[in-house]
This record gives structure tokens, C-alpha cells and sequence, in this order.
């Protein structure tokens, strides 16, 4: 089979497609015929960072040796103590190795898609989709009526996160640059603020939660528009270049969020089953519509995986595979 592999650590540029063995599921695993898959900022933070690759290996078990992440395709084959899937059912989720013509993993890491939903929506939804939702959901606990402000309100989680805070009924704020005010308005902002002509901190308006995906602002800028129960959820740790800039941010969060009022914390999605359903059931409905950029074919995914690197993508940016 052909799959997208990488031999050492480096840019995108290091990212070749090659024939490869295809894999034989594990007695837990199924084997999934990948018809798109999606990129993530993780995707070109793990090819330049080595010591990032190590250490979430270590803490989350999971290969990332293999690049790609969220894929959605047909089950192949199953091994032999899979009960919850069978060949031919269409399934999206999360698993090492996704930029490929075959997958594997274990069951528990897909939910079946529903026929409502595209496979190029299916590949769009497990980091994304389960970050902006447990974001939400589980860290800011979003009540309806509440005054939410997006920062990155027009990339892959943003744009999730935007359509997840209306459904809660939230009243939404998405902050973008200019060329994607008319995006964020569309996918139901309530007010849409250009980053380009001002500054959210200095607004004078205050916000009960506040999930921000750039992080550029300072941790006293942020307490400044956040009402005095205020939450404050950050998420664009990976959005930061340097490691020492992830550190600094953190440490500083830590240090000073204990003496205020307001609750400073961040998120790194967990992959679950039951969200992933959720996620599928919101799309199924309309209550979500993933947004979807740009598709590069499977020889082309350095490319796609440079113009996620540009920090300019709209939504998500998909890989097809294996086009339908």
C-alpha cells in the first residue's frame, strides 16, 4: 500500500510517499481502507520537535511515529475480539499512520459514521472536534446565556468551537483576521471582532468564558476581560513556535492563576468514544457543519500539512485518500 512516512526529524519536507506493507489488525484492532484523513498543527509540530514526539508518546501510550492523525474510511477487516465493528461499516476516528491507503487501531478509538456525514466531515472531526467540545463542555462549562469569545475563531478548532458554543446557547464573540469575518459570521458568531483593527483586551467589553486558541495575550490582559467568575480555557499551546514559549506560558498560568477570582486552565483533547458519537450526531443534524478549506490528494499531503503550518488555514484542510 502506499503511506505517507518520514525517516527523521525536519520540516514537512521530510514527509514521503512510499510502499509500505500494509498492517494486519491486532485481535483488538480493526483494519480501516482510509478514504480521507485531516491535518492538524500536531502534525508538523511532531516532525520538528522530537522531544514533543517522546514525551506524548510516554504520556498517552500512542505511537506518533507514523504521521496523521484523524482519518474516516470502511472497515476493512476486524481482528478476532472486535465486536463492535465489521467489514464495510464506514467509521471516523483517531489512529497513528492515517495519512495512508490502510490504518489500524483499536476499536475503541472510531464511532460509525452516520450516512448524513461525509467522509472528508468525518476526517475533519476527532482533534478538532473533541478539543473545541471538551473545551467547552467539560473545562469552561458552558451555560446557556453565557458571553463566550473565540480567539482563532476561523481555524480548525475555532471553527468548531464557534457552532458547539451556539449550540449550548451561548452568545458567541469569534475573533479572526479580516479575510475571514464573513466566514465566522456565517457559522453563527453573534459578533465578530478583526484582530487587524482591534484588540478584544482592550474592548471594555468582559466575557464568562474566554477559549483561546493564539494565545497572545498576557495573562493580565486576559483577567482584565474576563467577568470576576470568568474562565479562561487555553488551547493554542501548539500554536506557540517555540518550546520555551509553551513553557513560559504555562509556568506563568500556574504560578498567578491560584490569586484570582477567575479559573485559568487548558485543554488537550482526550479521544472518546461517546464524544466522537456526539460530535457525528451534531453534524447529522445540522447543528454543526464542518468547515473544509482546501483537499490535497495523498502525494501532495507535505503540502497540506505546509499550508497548516502557515497558520492561515480556514477550518480544516483534508488529505483525500481515497476519493469517493
Amino acid at each position: 500500500m502506499k503511506a505517507i512516512v518520514y525517516q527523521r526529524d525536519g520540516s514537512r519536507h521530510v514527509l514521503k510517499l512510499e510502499e509500505v506493507e500494509r498492517p494486519t489488525p491486532a485481535d483488538h484492532e480493526i483494519l480501516i481502507k482510509v478514504r480521507a484523513a485531516s491535518v492538524n498543527p500536531i502534525d508538523y509540530h511532531l516532525l520538528k520537535h522530537p522531544l514533543l514526539r517522546r514525551v506524548m508518546s510516554a504520556v498517552s501510550k500512542v505511537d506518533f511515529t507514523r504521521p496523521g492523525r484523524d482519518l474516516a474510511g470502511e472497515v476493512e477487516a476486524v481482528g478476532k475480539n472486535v465486536t463492535q465493528f465489521k467489514p464495510r461499516d464506514n467509521v471516523f476516528g483517531t489512529c497513528s499512520g492515517a495519512f495512508a491507503e490502510y490504518a489500524c487501531a483499536g476499536e475503541s478509538a472510531f464511532a460509525m459514521k452516520p450516512d448524513q456525514v461525509s467522509f472528508e466531515q468525518g476526517a475533519s472531526v476527532p482533534v478538532a472536534g473533541l478539543t473545541a467540545l471538551q473545551a467547552l463542555r467539560d473545562k469552561a462549562k458552558i451555560q446557556p446565556g453565557q458571553k463566550v469569545l473565540i480567539n482563532g475563531a476561523a481555524g480548525g478548532v475555532g471553527t468548531f468551537a464557534v457552532q458547539i458554543a451556539k449550540s449550548f446557547g451561548a452568545e458567541v464573540t469569534g475573533v479572526c483576521s479580516t479575510r475571514n469575518v464573513d466566514l465566522v459570521r456565517s457559522i453563527g458568531a453573534d459578533h465578530v471582532i478583526h484582530y487587524t483593527q482591534e484588540d478584544f483586551t482592550a474592548s471594555g467589553e468582559h466575557y464568562d468564558v474566554i477559549f483561546d486558541l493564539v494565545v497572545n495575550h498576557s495573562f493580565s490582559d486576559h483577567r482584565r476581560v474576563l467577568t470576576s467568575k470568568g474562565i479562561y480555557v487555553g488551547g493554542g499551546a501548539l500554536g506557540i513556535d517555540s518550546m520555551i514559549g509553551i513553557l513560559t506560558a504555562t509556568i506563568t498560568q500556574f504560578a498567578l492563576s491560584p490569586f484570582v477570582s477567575q479559573k485559568f486552565t487548558n485543554i488537550l483533547a482526550k479521544l472518546n468514544q461517546v464524544d466522537l458519537r456526539i460530535l457525528g450526531e451534531l453534524i447529522k443534524v445540522g447543528k454543526i457543519t464542518p468547515v473544509i478549506e482546501r483537499r490535497f490528494s495523498l502525494s501532495e499531503t507535505a503540502a497540506a500539512v505546509s499550508h497548516v503550518e502557515g497558520k492561515h488555514a480556514r477550518g480544516k484542510v483534508i488529505v483525500e485518500v481515497a476519493p469517493a
